[in-house]
């Protein structure tokens, strides 16, 4: 019989501009940067993220509200014995 694999979750909070809703799926693009401000960095982060967490058959994604900040939320199995 097959038991479901247990997860873990990590989120991680910020309390900046937070991101449109249009936007939200585009912050995983490589080399995107969402929003009117310009940051620094290569757009690349959170693509990398999102490939290391795929690779361990997990998942990633964001809940975020413009002027509140944004919340990024990812899930990795956990193996048990």
């Amino acid at each position: 019989r097959h038991q479901p694999e247990e997860s873990l979750q990590v989120s991680i909070q910020d309390t900046g501009v937070g991101i449109a809703r249009e936007d939200m799926d585009k912050v995983f693009e490589r080399f995107k940067q969402v929003g009117h401000e310009k940051t620094q960095g290569t757009g690349l982060g959170l693509t990398i993220c999102r490939e290391i967490i795929a690779h361990h058959c997990g998942k990633i994604w964001v809940e975020s509200q413009l002027g509140m900040g944004s919340t990024f939320h990812f899930t990795i199995p956990v193996k048990t014995l």
